[in-house]
């Protein structure tokens, strides 16, 4: 069976060269991906929030 490992889409590449030009947009990536992703974890509120549920009736 032969492997395709070299195999890059059009829109991978385009992706690529488009980033090389823009660097820029590595930064703003990041900050979009803060903003939906990266939040930062209470520990002590996650505790409280598994230790509150309810058991369901089958």
């Amino acid at each position: 069976m032969a492997m395709y490992n070299d195999y890059e889409s059009e829109h991978t590449k385009f992706m690529r060269d488009w980033l090389k030009q823009h660097p820029e947009e590595l930064e703003q990536q990041k900050l979009g991906r803060a903003l939906w992703w990266d939040k930062p974890q209470n520990l002590e509120e996650l505790r409280r929030d598994a230790e509150s549920k309810v058991a369901w009736k089958s």
